[in-house]
């Protein structure tokens, strides 16, 4: 079959960065980030944790092609703050709001099975 092999979709290639970055010639404060072996799921939460920033100008991102296991966010923030500031808040609040929503989802198991 010419389908890739399913691992593919998530394991990085050795020698494969994760996350690179580069910037706009065009547009001033604005860059694109490629994400290796990412789909909609995390472009989307990614997407719009950037629009809660109030630095941020715009946000987007892609899947190029659906055979190509990666996303490019797209990221133009105000003078006052850079795409990478922008992108690396946006991963640090969505890292805190997911520990806390891991604490609770516990707390409430937990109470759960002391009860029942």
């Amino acid at each position: 079959m010419n389908a890739p092999d399913r691992y593919e979709r998530f394991v990085v290639p050795e020698g494969t960065k994760k996350v690179t970055y580069v910037r706009d010639t065009k547009i001033i404060s604005a860059a694109c980030l490629t994400v290796e072996r990412e789909d909609h799921t995390i472009g989307n939460i990614v997407r719009m944790q950037l629009h809660r920033d109030p630095n941020v100008l715009f946000a987007g991102y892609k899947l190029p092609h659906p055979l190509q296991y990666k996303i490019l966010i797209r990221i133009h923030t105000t003078s006052q703050s850079s795409p990478m500031q922008a992108y690396n808040q946006a991963i640090n609040d969505l890292d805190r709001e997911l520990d806390h929503l891991k604490n609770a989802f516990e707390a409430e198991m937990a109470k759960f099975s002391r009860d029942y």
